[in-house]
């Protein structure tokens, strides 16, 4: 069984990317905006705990998702294809 890579890739950075955003809007619900973003502010540049900071951290997941995605289908591909030959 193949992945279709660019479904799979898509599906990645859409989960990614709104979950990313809708945890930052979560985040400033219940703790206000401010809070440290962690390791992904130093990941994602620009990317804060703001309002801006949500769509600026949503481009980058979107492209991080993409990315990720689109890898590990080539990569899964790659491999069950030498898997199944044998």
């Amino acid at each position: 069984m193949r992945l279709n890579t660019l479904a799979f890739a898509s599906t990645c950075a859409l989960v990614w990317g709104f979950g990313l955003f809708f945890l930052v809007w979560w985040i400033i619900a219940f703790d206000g905006q401010g809070v440290s973003p962690g390791i992904l502010g130093h990941v994602y540049r620009g990317f804060t705990i703001t309002p801006m900071g949500s769509l600026i951290g949503l481009l980058y997941a979107l492209a991080d998702g993409f990315l990720g995605g689109l890898i590990f289908a080539w990569l899964y591909n790659l491999l069950s294809a030498r898997f199944e030959k044998r």
